[in-house]
């Protein structure tokens, strides 16, 4: 909620529609407009500051993707205290995956407000998920992580996830992935290149390899998750989606 100082600047404001958009989805006002118009800005329009760097969402995509799968990870790891690493995984990569995140921006109408090159040659498979993970990205700077806990559990898994549902959904890009390189004779290959953090807090970094070319990288809490995310990516690259 707005204060009513706050609210009488908004309403005043060149901005005003924007600020509205984004209290009809996430279900408040944001304080720093700038981060949630960033968030929204592809890399395809990226625009370029004084000191010739180029400003896209892809630093806050980078930050909300941690953001979200710390948050999911927590949610699930208390809402199922009797269930194994492997079904956590398996649960958390259904909901942060890219084919579930960019379903998830059209029915929440952020792909709406995306700023991208309209050009009808260029295709962008990932910019609805992507540009969902940098608004997660401008809410933490925002308003904090607590804050975000909230939003994300109460505004989003509650309302767009359907648990038990997911619980019986079965999605193995890792499978699929497979079984497109050995049909087309490509060279698959999982490659862990990096980690960071520590303790609780440790993620790892995998590539997926395809003939010798990085596809794509993912991470993760562990090695099993960032390989699904990854592979997902790779498959969504090398096979189309046939509904978008």
């Amino acid at each position: 909620m707005a204060d009513p100082l706050n609210r009488l600047k908004i309403q005043f404001s060149s901005d005003k529609e924007f600020y509205h958009s984004i209290k009809n989805i996430f279900g408040f006002y944001p304080g720093n407009i700038f981060l949630y118009k960033l968030a929204l800005r592809h890399r395809s329009v990226a625009k370029t500051v004084a000191s010739g760097t180029k400003m896209s969402n892809e630093r806050l995509e980078y930050l909300g993707d941690a953001i979200l799968g710390a948050i999911v990870a927590d949610y699930l790891f208390k809402k199922f205290p009797l269930k194994d690493e492997g079904f956590l995984t398996d649960m958390r990569s259904k909901i942060v995956s890219r084919a579930s995140l960019n379903k998830l921006a059209k029915k929440m109408g952020i792909d709406k407000l995306i700023m991208v090159d309209n050009d009808p040659n260029k295709h962008f498979r990932s910019i609805n998920g992507d540009a969902f993970e940098a608004m997660i990205g401008a809410l933490f700077l925002d308003k904090g992580y607590d804050f975000s806990v909230k939003i994300i559990i109460d505004r989003i898994l509650s309302v767009h996830f359907d648990i038990e549902e997911l619980e019986n959904t079965q999605m193995n890009h890792k499978s699929a992935l497979l079984e497109y390189c050995q049909k087309n004779k490509k060279e698959l290959e999982y490659k862990m290149v990096k980690e960071l953090g520590a303790g609780y807090r440790k993620q790892f970094e995998v590539e997926v390899i395809v003939d010798g070319k990085v596809m794509s990288s993912s991470r993760d809490y562990s090695i099993k998750g960032a390989e699904k995310l990854a592979a997902e990516k790779a498959y969504l690259l090398l096979v189309p989606p046939t509904d978008s």
